[in-house]
């Protein structure tokens, strides 16, 4: 009689000992008869009937060896580890020597519940068994790695009363079909997935409803194709463009290209292969857009990289050409295969999966790397158990907030395979907690929306965070990490740029912040105040956090060459009016000192210092004090 087991080894690979008293050639021939109907149901994915008739052979034979490790392999595969451990240990009990040789599934089965510990002695016992083949070995071996790693990672991330409970999105989501790849909009209005049925990929879309989801519905427009598979999409932080997979269709130039699909009034518009520069005629897939929808990231096969797939990226230039891709380097990439890439909306943080990092299994884990100020990926970092497991670990997103994620997972209560899943981010593995402005750019004087430039600047590093451009409304949503002074600064030709400062270093509430901005066209007495002009208190010296804004001002005096400016300064009421008059105009004269060292005539620039003067707030509250602090510059003339 065959020895069965269902999952993790080939049988081949052990070779048995001789039983102390279990003979398979003795057990009843009733249950053997039963027992082997119930294997050919197992092998066909049958396992709800597998397993009662497992149990009705065991009912005729009780001491059924084989039938006790069948169970334990079908328990397995089911991914019900608890149970397989149990019967795993039921065999053993009835013999010891006969079934040594699957003390290397035990341990899977017992890691796979979370004991790596005994899953680490399980193993040790296997790896000592007498004549074990050179293939065994091995994989007992790198089993052993993987316990140790889990077990090393829980000693270095010590319980801190974090609580795992993937929560499934319920039926409006998730159905008997498999559910996969969700993908949301900035602020969790619109949740889109793949729903794979029959072989075929459609995009799904559901709405939030009063803080439910509603039921889904197939995305409306041309992007869903009868005739082709679509998948691994993802949706913009704003909710306006869709990238996603498409394999083996028309218009590739592999065997899977990324495509894009814009939100029209009429639904999604007709995909479009994203060109020769993004795509290969090798497997491309797994796209992930950063917040300002200029870093498109995703996994490829092609040559050139450290694996079978590594993360690469392009960047969206000024006049949406997207360049070549990228590869995200060694730091990332492995000899393994890297996949699922998602920038979070602070775009600074990636999620992704690897099989070639250490980790749980031979499977793909999840890791989380962050960028720092220079623009480099720091080392990657295993999200740990119980997010990552024994299993296939991927396609993690995580929300604006940086606390709740989402992923597609088979767990023992999906409604059919893969369903999608929510849980609460463990706190150290959790982004910059991510706000975001929207709002439309204007015309001032017709009132008419502009598409114009947005810039968000670090203040302290004078690094760009983001550049985006509004739609042709002018319409626009740029994103807002918390823990930074940032310059935002609006920009379009003909007219005086914009400047706001947003300094998210406080504490927040979770709103969202609406600013339409008017935009003065350039003529005389158009004015703009320039809110990133800093100071220290009582000083007339530039603060160097003054420099990205200033910078702005030249290049604007260098676009309009006959432009003449004058650059005001106030203070608030605090102190004696002629000392606020002194450092008013002390302060002006910095400013244009400054716009002269880059190199703009003085006979374009004056100045003036206007104290505590026109007040545009109260001096009776800081807020309002703050407020007339300012530093304007207006228009004297721009005569052609």
């Amino acid at each position: 009689m065959q020895k069965a087991l269902l999952v993790f080894l080939l049988l081949s690979c052990f070779l048995h000992s001789k039983s102390q008293w279990y003979d398979p050639e003795k057990v009843d021939h009733n249950a053997t008869t039963v027992y082997e109907l119930a294997i050919s149901k197992a092998r066909n994915g049958d396992y709800e009937n597998s397993i009662k008739m497992i149990n009705k052979a065991l009912e005729i034979d009780p001491k059924f060896v084989d039938a006790y490790l069948s169970l334990a392999g079908i328990n397995a595969q089911m991914k019900d580890y608890s149970s397989s451990v149990s019967f795993f240990e039921k065999a053993f009990s009835l013999d010891s020597v006969y079934t040594r040789d699957y003390f290397l599934p035990y341990s899977i089965s017992l890691a796979g519940s979370g004991r790596f510990n005994d899953a680490l002695k399980a193993v040790d016992i296997f790896l000592l068994s007498p004549n074990i083949n050179e293939r065994s070995i091995k994989a007992g071996e790198f089993r052993k790695r993987t316990y140790q790693f889990a077990i090393d990672y829980a000693k270095s991330h010590p319980d801190s009363g974090y609580v795992f409970a993937p929560k499934n999105l319920g039926d409006s989501i998730n159905t008997s079909a498999l559910e996969y790849f969700p993908s949301l909009t900035i602020d969790n209005e619109k949740l889109i997935f793949t729903r794979r049925l029959d072989n075929k990929e459609t995009f799904y879309e559901s709405d939030d409803a009063n803080g439910n989801w509603s039921d889904a519905f197939p995305l409306i427009g041309k992007i869903n194709s009868p005739d082709f598979n679509v998948g691994a999409q993802n949706i913009s932080q704003d909710g306006e463009w869709l990238v996603f997979t498409g394999c083996n269709m028309p218009n590739g130039f592999g065997s899977c290209d990324l495509y894009i699909s814009y939100l029209t009034k009429n639904g999604w518009s007709e995909p479009q292969n994203l060109g020769r520069n993004v795509n290969s005629e090798f497997w491309d897939s797994s796209p992930s857009l950063s917040p300002d929808k200029r870093d498109l990231y995703f996994s490829s096969s092609r040559p050139g990289g450290f694996g079978g797939a590594d993360i690469w990226v392009c960047h969206r230039d000024d006049r949406g050409m997207w360049s070549v891709p990228e590869n995200l380097g060694p730091g990332i990439n492995t000899s393994g295969d890297e996949g699922t890439p998602f920038i979070h909306a602070d775009n600074q943080t990636l999620y992704f999966n690897s099989n070639g990092l250490p980790g749980y299994s031979n499977n793909s884990d999840l890791f989380v790397a962050r960028k720092s100020a220079d623009g480099k990926w720091g080392i990657p970092e295993n999200l740990g158990y119980p997010v990552n497991t024994i299993d296939d670990e991927g396609s993690l997103i995580v929300t604006a907030d940086g606390k709740t994620a989402y992923y597609a997972s088979d767990k023992k209560d999906s409604k059919g395979g893969l369903d999608i899943y929510t849980f609460d981010l463990r706190s150290d593995l959790r982004p910059l907690r991510t706000l975001w402005v929207k709002g439309k750019v204007y015309d001032n004087k017709t009132k008419a929306g502009l598409p114009s430039t947005l810039m968000l600047t670090d203040v302290d590093t004078r690094q760009q965070v983001s550049k985006i451009q509004t739609d042709e409304d002018g319409n626009y949503l740029i994103t807002l990490p918390l823990g930074k002074d940032y310059a935002f600064n609006v920009n379009r030709k003909g007219y005086l740029f914009y400047s706001a400062n947003y300094n998210m270093r406080g504490t927040f509430p979770d709103s969202v912040f609406t600013a339409d901005i008017p935009l003065e066209p350039i003529e005389a007495n158009a004015k703009v105040i320039l809110k990133n002009v800093f100071f220290d208190t009582k000083k007339t010296d530039l603060k160097p956090q003054s420099i990205a804004e200033l910078d702005n001002v030249v290049k604007l005096m260098n676009e309009n060459p006959n432009m003449k400016i004058l650059i005001s300064g106030y203070t608030d009421n605090v102190g004696k009016p002629a000392d606020n008059l002194k450092l008013s105009e002390g302060r002006a004269i910095s400013v244009i000192n400054y716009l002269v060292s880059k190199n703009i005539n003085k006979d374009r620039l004056s100045y003036k210092g206007f104290g505590e003067t026109n007040p545009v707030a109260s001096n009776e509250t800081e807020q309002g004090r703050a407020l007339n602090r300012r530093t304007e510059m207006s228009v004297v003339s721009n005569k052609p």
